[in-house]
């Protein structure tokens, strides 16, 4: 049996065991309906081969070589990945468009005695509506944008905000990234990937409340923001933190330890600034990271890189802002700065 996913929502409601992508990995890897585990009918190869047999020979024999690759691969996850399965077991299967690869993999899963079903439509039905939520849909909550220079702790403010009853959209943790140059979070997940979790999360969200998200630019990394998103975004009014440029400095620190831990890697960071400064600049800012110098690096980069340029963008701006006061940004002054955010945030609206 097929079922019909109507909303982003309904894979919850639903309460399958397990979520099954029957697709090829490359497949999978570029997206999946969130919480998938891939157990593929047919691996990269044999997708490319069935397909060439397909226009090359004909239907029928791409059809009868297809049947015996997905046999041998069903059987090797009933063997593997799925050998510990109760009687009771209940997965959804779905492929890319519900048809012969789910529906062969589901057949065989119903012969054992599992209550399996089908997504109708498969991965485009799923990708339809995270389109339709993104693209097709205005922002659904009334936005506040959490704003403040380089090294205010903006991120770490916004994570503390749920447990004050403030509802938030934390997109940097959607794309795997910290916003900035500086900010790479290992790989981040494909523009496809990103959206659907970014769908997901603002289905979620109560939309007669206000969201908290984090001033961004219209990408966060390599990923792109949907318009209507950026739209409220950039209409919003704005929760601004105030530090000083040596408790940020500091600050930031304590959140890039990974950064800088790895000189090659701060050094290559560095150097992608050469656009934008002298060669005796980037030169001195190197020489810093190489002395270990990093608050003094960090200090230099805010002064003379980032804060100009938020001041410019802020200077732009037509809405309205309230200004929070750090007395600090030590690990024990944050929870603090949050309950100021907090209280800040359901005042600006």
């Amino acid at each position: 049996m097929a079922i019909t996913l109507t909303s982003l929502s309904d894979l919850a409601a639903l309460g399958f065991d397990d979520i099954i992508d029957a697709r090829a990995p490359a497949e999978y890897a570029d997206d999946h309906l969130p919480g998938a585990i891939s157990l593929p009918v047919l691996d990269d190869t044999e997708r490319a081969q069935v397909g060439t047999i397909y226009k090359q020979v004909s239907p029928f024999t791409a059809r009868k070589i297809g049947a015996a690759l997905v046999a041998q691969n069903v059987a090797r996850h009933l063997q593997g990945p799925l050998a510990d399965k109760p009687g009771g077991w209940r997965p959804l299967v779905y492929c890319w468009r519900g048809g012969q690869r789910s529906g062969s993999f589901a057949l065989i899963l119903a012969q054992v005695g599992w209550r399996v079903e089908t997504i109708a439509g498969g991965y485009k039905a799923w990708r339809a509506l995270v389109v339709k939520a993104l693209y097709d849909t205005p922002f659904p909550c009334p936005v506040v944008l959490l704003d403040g220079n380089t090294g205010s702790a903006k991120t770490e403010i916004l994570n503390l905000l749920p447990a004050r009853g403030v509802q938030v959209l934390d997109l940097e943790g959607l794309a795997h990234h910290r916003g900035s140059v500086f900010g790479q979070r290992g790989r981040q997940p494909s523009q496809k990937a990103f959206e659907g979790a970014l769908a997901l999360a603002i289905a979620r969200l109560d939309p007669a409340r206000p969201v908290v998200i984090e001033a961004e630019s219209s990408k966060v990394g390599e990923r792109r923001l949907p318009p209507w998103l950026w739209k409220a975004m950039a209409a919003a009014p704005r929760v601004a933190i105030a530090a000083e440029v040596s408790a940020r400095a500091a600050y930031l620190v304590r959140a890039y330890a990974d950064l800088v831990e790895d000189g090659a890697r701060l050094a290559g960071v560095v150097a992608q600034l050469r656009p934008f400064h002298a060669s005796a600049q980037i030169d001195a800012w190197q020489a810093m990271a190489e002395a270990g110098a990093f608050v003094d690096l960090a200090a230099g980069l805010m002064q003379q890189h980032y804060d100009p340029r938020y001041a410019k963008h802020r200077a732009r701006l037509a809405v309205r802002c309230v200004d929070v006061t750090a007395a600090g940004l030590r690990p024990d002054d944050l929870a603090g700065l949050a309950d100021q955010v907090a209280r800040a945030a359901q005042t600006v609206i």
